[in-house]
C-alpha cells in the first residue's frame, strides 16, 4: 500500500471502482465533447486471434476525461483569475486568498503555490478560450504624485496654529473655524491618493474616517475637557489658547498632520518591498518569513519619525510633547490605514469605533458622576488620572486598539494575496 499522501489525492479511479467524492469535485461541468463514465459492463474474454485494428475506439472503453487532470478542472474553477492575471504572481495570490497552500498544491503534484500558479499561467492561453489580453500593469507614477497630498495637512496646520497665536476675539474663532475645515480636507486629500489611498472601491467601508477624525479631535481637546471636568469645569468654550478654561494641547494636532508624510512613505515602502518579497519567493511559508520583519520594521520606522516630530513641535509652541499618548494615536492610526489599503477593512472599522467609544465613555462618567448618588462612576477615570495623569485614558486606549491591530497586521499583511496586486507607486 502506498503512503498515506497517495490516499489524499483527487483523480480519477481505477478499474470498476467508483468515483469517490474527492475526485467528483475536481469534474468540470460536462460538455458535448466529454461524456459520463461508463458504468460496470462484464468485459468479454479475449479471442484466441487478434483482430487487425481499424483505428477507431472499443465502445467498452471509457474515454479520458478532464478529470484526469486536475490542473485543468482547477483552471476552470478559477477562470476569470487566470485570464485577468498579469503574471504569476496573481495568479499565486488569488489561489491563496481562496484557501490554497503549498500542502493543497501537493496534490496537484506541485512543490508549491508559486510553481501550480506558473502552470496555471503557462497553460491558460492553450487549455481554455482565447482569453481577453490584460491590461498592461500601471506604471510607477512619480512620487511627486502623493508627496504633494502628503504635505498639505501638517502645512494648514501650521498655518492655521500661527493664524490662532496672531489673532483674538472673533477673528480668532474664524480662523480656528476656517484651518479646522482646511485640515479636515488636506487630510481627506492624503487619503485617497498615493501610498494611503485605497485601490479597491468595493473594499470600502463608511465610518473609519468618522472614527478618525474623533480620534484626532480628543487628542486635541479631549485631555483637556478631562481635567477641567475632573476640577469642576469647564467654565466656557475653548478659546484657542492652552491657558483657557478648556486648554488645547496643539502639539499632537501639529506632529501627527506633519506625519502624513512618513506614514505615506512607511505605506509606500512596505508595498514595494512586498512586492519585490513576493517576486523571488518559492514558497507562502516563505514569503511570510520575509515580510513580518518588513512590516515591524515600516512600523517601527514611523514611529521614529513621529517621535522626531514631536520633539520639535513641543518647543515650537512652548507645550511638553505628549509622547505615550501621540505615540500610541499615531501607530493605531497606522495600521489601521494600511490594513484598508490592502483590502482588510472590518478589523480597523471596529477597533477604531471602540476606541473612540472607550474615550467618550470616560467623559461621560466625569460628567454623570455629578448626579445625586453617581459619584462611584467616575472613580475609575479618576483613579487612573491620579496616578499617570489626564493622558492616560487617551494612552491606554489607543495603545490597546494599536496592539490588537499589530497582531491583526502580522497575520493579514504577511499573505502574498495582500501584496498580489498591491500598486508600486514609484521606486525605492
Amino acid at each position: 500500500m502506498s503512503g498515506l499522501g497517495e490516499l489524499d489525492r483527487p483523480g480519477p479511479p481505477t478499474g470498476a471502482e467508483a468515483w469517490d467524492e474527492r475526485s467528483e469535485e475536481w469534474l468540470p461541468e460536462t460538455t458535448d465533447e466529454q461524456e459520463p463514465a461508463a458504468p460496470d459492463v462484464p468485459q468479454a474474454p479475449p479471442a484466441p486471434e487478434a483482430e487487425p485494428t481499424t483505428g477507431r475506439a472499443s465502445p467498452l472503453t471509457p474515454r479520458r476525461t478532464a478529470a484526469a487532470d486536475p490542473v485543468k478542472a482547477l483552471m476552470h474553477r478559477h477562470r476569470d483569475l487566470c485570464e485577468r492575471a498579469v503574471d504569476p504572481l496573481e495568479i499565486a495570490a488569488g489561489l491563496e486568498a481562496h484557501g490554497v497552500t503549498d500542502r493543497t498544491a501537493a496534490r496537484f503534484r506541485h512543490r508549491d503555490v508559486f510553481s501550480l500558479a506558473e502552470e496555471m499561467y503557462a497553460r491558460v492561453s492553450r487549455d481554455g478560450d482565447t482569453p481577453t489580453p490584460p491590461a498592461p500593469p500601471e506604471a510607477p507614477g512619480p512620487r511627486a504624485d502623493w508627496a504633494l497630498p502628503a504635505l498639505l495637512p501638517g502645512t494648514f496646520c501650521t498655518a492655521t496654529l500661527v493664524g490662532l497665536h496672531l489673532t483674538h476675539g472673533r477673528a480668532r474663532l474664524a480662523v480656528g473655524v476656517v484651518g479646522i475645515l482646511a485640515v479636515a480636507l488636506a487630510l481627506r486629500a492624503a487619503l485617497a491618493r498615493g501610498p494611503l489611498g485605497t485601490r479597491r472601491p468595493s473594499t470600502h467601508r463608511p465610518g473609519s474616517g468618522t472614527w478618525t477624525y474623533w480620534l484626532l479631535a480628543y487628542a486635541l481637546l479631549g485631555d483637556g475637557l478631562l481635567r477641567a471636568a475632573l476640577a469642576g469645569g469647564p467654565d466656557g468654550l475653548p478659546d484657542g489658547t492652552p491657558d483657557g478654561p478648556w486648554p488645547l494641547v496643539t502639539t499632537p494636532a501639529l506632529a501627527l498632520t506633519w506625519a502624513c508624510v512618513p506614514a505615506a512613505w512607511s505605506a509606500h515602502l512596505l508595498a514595494v518591498r512586498a512586492r519585490r518579497t513576493l517576486t523571488g519567493s518559492r514558497g507562502l511559508e516563505d514569503f511570510a518569513a520575509s515580510v513580518r520583519p518588513l512590516l515591524l520594521g515600516t512600523f517601527t520606522l514611523f514611529l521614529a519619525a513621529l517621535a522626531a516630530l514631536l520633539a520639535v513641535s513641543g518647543p515650537a509652541l512652548n507645550e511638553p510633547p505628549p509622547y505615550a499618548p501621540t505615540l500610541t494615536l499615531g501607530a493605531l492610526l497606522l495600521l489601521a490605514r494600511l490594513l484598508t489599503v490592502h483590502g482588510f477593512t472590518h478589523a480597523p472599522v471596529v477597533i477604531l469605533r471602540a476606541t473612540a467609544t472607550a474615550q467618550a465613555t470616560a467623559l461621560a462618567t466625569v460628567f454623570a458622576a455629578r448626579l445625586p448618588g453617581c459619584d462611584t462612576l467616575a472613580a475609575p477615570v479618576r483613579t487612573l488620572t491620579t496616578l499617570g495623569g489626564p493622558t492616560t485614558i487617551q494612552t491606554l486606549t489607543c495603545a490597546t486598539g494599536a496592539l490588537i491591530l499589530l497582531i491583526h497586521a502580522t497575520r493579514t499583511l504577511t499573505r502574498a494575496s495582500a501584496h498580489g496586486g498591491a500598486p508600486l507607486g514609484g521606486a525605492v
